[in-house]
């Protein structure tokens, strides 16, 4: 891959680095990013909906009226399905929703998200993403030096508790570390915005 240049918090040009091909790169499989995406949207959902069956609504032990004779049709329980205050009859109850992927698959997906997001020119590289204090005006003045201001993804190679809690208030803006970044997150974000030696961690694992 080209060398792509690097800038400071300031948007200014401060040097150049190699891309690795085999992750920013590589040809994109548009298959495995659906399944890798499908199944982080699953595995975000809790699972916990449900309902009271007829047994399990108080109430109801007795017969509402003699079998026959009553003009009536013939009912055993006030808690039946067609009754106010009645069960329900085939509703949801907890489940799992969870959807496992192997390892190669999720290593090809973030693989395949990066490239597109590099390819798309939607990738920047900052020297080195710091803050010594708790400011979200100094990653507002940064992400509007680097032209990421909708919605941009910062990855940093460790987490920084100023950088983190200076972005907190900044709409769509997220941030994460090299080890824990994912392919929705990714293909959700406007813009990836990478501290140079997060760049260098994800290429020592997934370049190989």
């Amino acid at each position: 891959m080209p060398n792509m240049k690097v800038v400071n918090m300031a948007g200014k040009e401060v040097g150049e680095i190699t891309l690795s091909d085999a992750v920013f790169g590589a040809e994109v499989n548009s298959a495995v990013l659906h399944a890798a995406v499908r199944a982080y949207l699953l595995n975000q959902r809790q699972g916990t909906q449900s309902t009271l069956t007829r047994t399990e609504v108080s109430g109801g032990g007795r017969k509402p009226w003699k079998q026959k004779g009553t003009g009536h049709a013939r009912q055993g329980s006030t808690r039946s399905p067609q009754w106010v205050h009645g069960g329900v009859a085939l509703g949801p109850k907890p489940r799992t929703y969870k959807v496992a992927l192997n390892k190669k698959v999720k290593k090809l997906a973030l693989i395949s998200a990066l490239s597109a997001k590099a390819a798309a020119g939607e990738l920047v590289i900052v020297d080195a993403i710091t803050a010594s204090e708790y400011k979200t005006k100094t990653m507002v003045a940064m992400l509007s030096a680097v032209d990421a201001e909708k919605k941009p993804l910062i990855v940093l190679p460790a987490v920084n508790e100023f950088v983190v809690k200076s972005c907190a208030n900044i709409p769509g803006a997220k941030t994460t570390v090299a080890n824990s970044v994912n392919v929705y997150d990714v293909l959700n974000a406007g813009k990836l915005v990478f501290d140079k030696s997060a760049v260098e961690k994800i290429e020592e694992v997934y370049a190989r």
